[in-house]
């Protein structure tokens, strides 16, 4: 279908361009190392699996793990299926694979689509510092594609255009649900903070406090009432005293 409409022409020349004028020792030997990184989804996975461990993160992972899950069920297993996109190295002449073959239709590429559906789920939910690590290895995955000869050009804009629809679908979903389930399960286990338990503490506090200034009261006012030590006390009726005083 796609080769219908024209995109075939401009991406078979991008392809070859590519190959005859990029293509060189140092570069072949890198950009098949970065494109196994997205192999199977396999360093989103291992983020989204450390980010799981952190608290601070644990968001970002939630989303992140939407974002993936989402990517497997609309890339691979109904874009694919639906479009079935012959493979470029089958069909241009002249280009040639560097790497395995793949086994699944083109359209669109899984692992642009996975790298940047993990990536835009994550970035709202960490810190700008990394921001331009996770799209710059997106962006590099994405390119590794196109210079391995594996994926046409109109794919991985494809898998590109759904990564950003998967990723900003997943981090409101993925935001919402840990807003609503996780992070009040976690409010709830908690308990009272410190603040509140100390403040519960301060009437029992100064009632203890009232308590014990009374008892000394008490204890001061019977000593001072009571005689000293080793003096009699006599008890004097009223009739005693009048007699005396006569």
């Amino acid at each position: 279908m796609l080769n219908l409409l024209g995109i075939f022409e401009i991406d078979r020349d991008i392809l070859l361009y590519v190959q005859d004028h990029i293509r060189g020792p140092v570069l072949d030997e890198f950009f098949p190392r970065i494109t196994f990184l997205g192999d199977a989804g396999i360093f989103w996975i291992l983020l989204t699996v450390i980010l799981f461990c952190f608290k601070k993160t644990r968001k970002a992972a939630l989303c992140s793990a939407i974002a993936l899950a989402g990517s497997v069920i609309l890339n691979n297993m109904i874009l694919k299926v639906l479009i079935n996109r012959t493979r470029p190295y089958e069909l241009i002449s002249g280009l040639v694979l560097i790497g395995k073959k793949a086994g699944d239709a083109s359209f669109p590429s899984g692992h642009t689509a996975a790298s940047f559906a993990s990536c835009i789920a994550i970035l709202p939910n960490v810190k700008k510092r990394w921001w331009a690590p996770l799209i710059l290895t997106a962006t590099l995955i994405a390119l590794s594609r196109i210079y391995i000869g594996i994926h046409y050009p109109s794919d991985v804009l494809g898998g590109f255009l759904s990564g950003l629809f998967l990723g900003l679908t997943a981090a409101l979903i993925g935001n919402w649900a840990y807003e609503t389930f996780l992070n009040r399960k976690v409010a709830v286990k908690k308990g009272p903070s410190e603040t509140e338990a100390a403040a519960s503490m301060v009437p029992a506090f100064e009632d203890g406090v009232e308590i014990l200034a009374e008892e000394a009261r008490e204890a001061f006012l019977r000593e001072s009432v009571l005689p000293e030590c080793g003096e009699e006390v006599v008890a004097v009726s009223p009739e005693t005293k009048q007699s005396e005083s006569e």
